[in-house]
């Protein structure tokens, strides 16, 4: 199991089209903490490059949805994908 599996089944549940999650929430469901990067935004990159080494971005992406660091807060914002 990848680290952010967990991260991914738990976006999978959600019904909501946009919320927000702290970073403490993020670590009570990976059961595990976020590494000091994830508090810039490159960190939170939506974009699909096949070179990246970010595979926290293939936990929200598989389940649907983009993240956006809420600068200052230690909050995501999720907000389903547009489907093409």
């Amino acid at each position: 199991m990848a680290k952010y599996d967990p991260l991914c089944r738990y976006l999978r549940r959600q019904r909501a089209a946009e919320f927000e999650l702290s970073f403490a929430d993020m670590e009570r469901v990976i059961g595990a903490m976020l590494p000091g990067s994830a508090a810039r935004p490159q960190w939170w990159a939506n974009v699909a490059d096949p070179d990246t080494t970010h595979v926290q971005r293939k936990a929200w992406g598989d389940a649907g949805y983009e993240a956006f660091l809420i600068a200052g807060k230690d909050r995501v914002r999720f907000k389903r994908a547009q489907q093409p």
